[in-house]
Order: structure tokens, then C-alpha cells, then sequence
């Protein structure tokens, strides 16, 4: 197994150079116009940039060649190296094969939760819910829109799986709601200050 730290970002920057050499505007441009934007966080070309440094330093990506354009800044043009795909999929099987302890803010700000009234609970929720909702919606409008498009099915799989997982919360979100609304999820500080003392 490979000593190189991987990353959502690395592994997409190995995989588009795959295809073939790129300068970073280009992968920049090939992330979005792919919708790998929606699992991997382009927008800051400066992330970009440090991750193909390491990478470079790695080994795993050369350069190819610079490009001069007076239409254009100087742009470095780089390619993956054989042990770049060799560690590219080990990354890939890696991350398919064994679910990492990952840690969002939205399980974090659950685990707090305690800290807010109750009633003021429903309120900030359903504001998250709508947005999920909203969520949701463009990922079906993506998903239908591939299909149209004729495009394989291989190429929309991240988006079937976020399309799956937004539905899950949109559901889990509106029953939550619905037991803070009636009742039926409720605590009290004097419930949480018990429980602290016995501890």
C-alpha cells in the first residue's frame, strides 16, 4: 500500500490526468464541466495548486510542457506518471472498499443540539430542510438531464449516491421536525444536569 497521502482533490487531479495532460485552469475547468465539482472542492485554485505541488514532489504527477500564448499567461502543462497511476488506484479502490471516520459539520452542530430551546429547534431545521429540498432537486434535474444527454450511467454515480443521501436526510429532517412539533422529542436542562451527575 502507498505511503502518499490521498485526498478526494489528488485523486480526481490523478484521475482527470489520466485522460490526458492538463494545466491547472484546464482540470479546473474539466472538474466542473464533469460535475466532479460536487465531491471535490475546486473552487479555491490555490488548493488546487498546492495539491499538484505535492503531488509533483510526490512523483506521481511531471510536467509536460509550458505553454506560451500571448493570448495567455505561461501555463505549465502536467501529466500523471506511471507510479501516479499505480498509486492513483490504490487511492480509488481504497476509498470504494473501506469507509473512513469522516467528520462533517452537520453531525457535529446534532451532537450540540442540547444547547438551543426546543421550540427554537423546529424553526432553524426547517430552514436547513428547505435548503436540503432545493438540494435535492437540482441533483434529480442533473440526473434526468444526463439521461437525456445519453450519458453512461458510470459517469453519474456520484451524483446518484449524493441524490440518495439527500433524499435520506430530506426524510430524516421533516420526521425530527415533526417529533419536536408534537412533543415527542423534548428534554429539559434538569433532564441533562441529571444525567451529567450521574456520570
Amino acid at each position: 500500500m502507498t505511503t502518499h497521502r490521498s485526498s478526494p482533490l489528488a485523486l480526481t487531479v490523478l484521475a482527470l490526468l489520466h485522460y490526458k495532460p492538463l494545466h491547472p485552469y484546464g482540470l479546473q475547468r474539466l472538474v466542473k464541466a464533469w460535475g466532479k465539482d460536487q465531491v471535490v472542492n475546486v473552487g479555491q485554485r490555490a488548493s488546487l495548486y498546492r495539491t499538484i505541488d505535492r503531488l509533483q514532489e510526490a512523483g506521481l504527477v511531471a510536467v509536460r510542457e509550458t505553454e506560451r500564448d500571448q493570448a495567455y499567461p505561461e501555463r505549465t502543462v502536467y501529466e500523471v506518471t506511471d507510479a501516479g497511476r499505480v498509486v492513483a488506484r490504490e487511492w480509488l479502490i481504497e476509498m470504494l472498499a473501506v469507509p473512513k471516520q469522516e467528520f462533517p459539520q452537520f453531525p457535529a452542530a446534532l451532537s450540540n443540539l442540547v444547547m438551543l430551546d426546543p421550540q427554537e429547534i423546529p424553526e432553524v431545521l426547517e430552514r436547513r430542510l428547505r435548503a436540503t429540498e432545493e438540494q435535492l432537486a437540482g441533483l434529480a434535474a442533473t440526473l434526468a438531464g444526463g439521461g437525456q444527454d445519453g450519458l453512461p450511467r458510470v459517469v453519474l454515480l456520484e451524483t446518484e449516491y449524493l441524490h440518495a443521501v439527500t433524499r435520506a436526510e430530506v426524510e430524516w429532517l421533516r420526521a425530527v421536525i415533526d417529533d419536536l412539533r408534537s412533543g415527542r422529542l423534548t428534554w429539559s436542562v434538569e433532564q441533562l444536569m441529571a444525567l451529567g451527575a450521574a456520570d
